[in-house]
């Protein structure tokens, strides 16, 4: 079994964190078996170097190892891209294609932000990982393959779990054994071992002396929390070793290209900082909110009814009010029960009471009544109508004593008159 000094030369991995060499530990340890493997880790920390170690200490070093990035490939391909697709399964087509699980037989797949990937695919991940089995996009017929997988995440994968985007089960397979990569930040001591490695090689890529830090500089490099891990550590260095003419860099120089790292900088945790919409709960809401409009719609109409077969009736107003209140709230113009319902009633599907027997008319100035009922063919507009041109005839045309009568605002009235062009 190599050593992890060994390791560390071999694959350039510079440091003696005990949290980094841990790490590599498990990773040496892990290598001859084919258990799957999850590295969890900040952005940045170098998680891609342990599915290399894996696969190179493992009998499978001479197969195939390929890396995936799932979230660099969209949703509509990700399960044609892992496991391949029949010709004609889907527009664009052209011919039957292998994807990574079936080139990558008896190899190593490394499966990068696997976090990212969707629900669906991973159910078929998950069916892999168990039986080894897969079916092509398009394809009916069972295919078997021998890979090991090895993961990789910067997500809070609890907090993946409970927010219902990565299956539980899938991850408990997938983490048989789980590897963990330290921040930089906890790894004070390697910073500026790491620093003076990229330096150098830049210097030697550009052709140009490898630039220095003085000890203020190294001060604050130390302090620094480095939110991009070893990454934005490289970053900074390849910038200042082209841009500055100084070889000798101090801590002034060396703040002009580093970002404030205030906040948070722990793993990143779905959904943080975001207010995510539940768009289940809203729609149940709005279902809730339209069928109580529905009912007092249809309440209305019955009242409606009442109102013009019992005009003279006190108590029907009464229990009307507050319903009417209810829909139209206070307005500085309030309009009478008859006049709201008919605001209300103009709906494409006209109500039509049920048949009752005639009545002889009452002998008030609503005889006109029966003849309402009698036209039940009629629509609730065609009623309105009907009303409005009775009223104004009793009235000589006259608007406001019609509104009077009618329960309704002169204004409404008028706004009346002009829609139906009477």
């Amino acid at each position: 079994m190599e050593s992890v000094q060994n390791i560390k030369q071999r694959f350039e991995i510079i440091g003696q964190d005990p949290k980094l060499n841990r790490a590599l530990e498990k990773a040496i340890q892990v290598a001859p078996t084919d258990i799957s493997v999850l590295v969890t880790g900040e952005s940045g920390v170098g998680k891609e170097s342990i599915p290399k170690i894996i696969h190179a200490l493992s009998h499978r070093k001479h197969a195939k190892y390929i890396a995936v990035n799932c979230g660099a490939i969209p949703e509509g391909t990700i399960d044609s891209e892992l496991f391949g697709h029949e010709k004609g399964a889907f527009t664009g087509a052209t011919q039957t294609r292998k994807g990574y699980f079936e080139v990558a037989d008896g190899g190593t797949i490394f499966l990068d932000e696997v976090g990212e990937l969707p629900l669906t695919t991973q159910v078929r991940l998950l069916r892999v990982l168990e039986n080894g089995e897969f079916l092509k996009v398009g394809s009916s017929q069972v295919q078997k393959t021998d890979v090991r997988i090895v993961a990789a995440t910067n997500l809070n994968m609890f907090e993946a779990i409970k927010k219902e985007k990565f299956r539980e089960d899938l991850y408990y397979r997938l983490s048989t054994v789980e590897i963990q990569l330290p921040p930089l930040r906890e790894r004070r001591e390697d910073v500026h071992l790491l620093f003076r490695k990229f330096a150098s090689d830049f210097g030697r890529k550009y052709k140009m002396p490898t630039i220095r830090l003085t000890e203020d500089a190294v001060s604050m490099l130390l302090k620094y929390r480095w939110p991009g891990n070893v990454r934005q550590l490289r970053n900074v260095a390849e910038q200042v070793s082209v841009l500055e003419e100084n070889r000798n860099i101090d801590a002034g120089t060396l703040m002009g290209y580093l970002p404030d790292s205030s906040g948070s900088h722990l793993p990143a945790v779905v959904g943080q900082n975001k207010k995510e919409s539940d768009f289940g709960s809203e729609r149940e809401i709005l279902y809730k909110v339209l069928f109580d409009m529905k009912g007092d719609l249809n309440d209305l109409k019955k009242l409606t009814m009442e109102l013009l077969k019992n005009n003279d009736s006190q108590q029907v107003q009464e229990d009307n009010q507050h319903l009417i209140r209810k829909i139209y709230g206070d307005e500085e113009e309030t309009m009478s029960q008859e006049a709201m319902a008919a605001e209300v009633l103009q709906l494409p599907e006209p109500y039509v009471g049920p048949s009752e027997p005639k009545q002889p008319p009452a002998e008030d100035k609503y005889h006109f009544a029966e003849e309402i009922e009698e036209e039940e063919t009629l629509s609730l507009q065609d009623k309105e109508i009907e009303l409005i041109k009775k009223s104004l005839e009793r009235n000589n045309g006259k608007r406001k004593a019609a509104s009077s009568e009618l329960g309704i605002s002169e204004r409404t009235l008028y706004r009346k008159i002009k829609q139906y062009d009477l």
